[in-house]
């Protein structure tokens, strides 16, 4: 299974810049995150769902939840 972050990223009109922006976490670890190739292991971290849900002001739960229900796909 495999999150696509830049679809998410995308439909809430985030970039990258703007989460690390209004998270406060590094512009190059987010980026570097966001893009690395995502195993069954390490799809997503608590970082990134933290940076996420403060950059679209929702709390981590309700982040994790729209990404497993609108953003999860099978690997392909």
């Amino acid at each position: 299974m495999r999150i696509d972050i830049k679809a998410y990223l995308s439909a809430k009109k985030l970039t990258i810049y703007k989460v690390a922006k209004k998270s406060g976490y590094g512009y190059t670890t987010l980026h570097k995150s966001f893009n690395k190739r995502q195993t069954s292991a390490t799809s997503l971290n608590l970082r990134d769902l933290d940076a996420l849900a403060q950059a679209s002001q929702q709390s981590m739960w309700e982040v994790l939840r729209e990404l497993e229900e609108s953003y999860l796909s099978d690997d392909d």
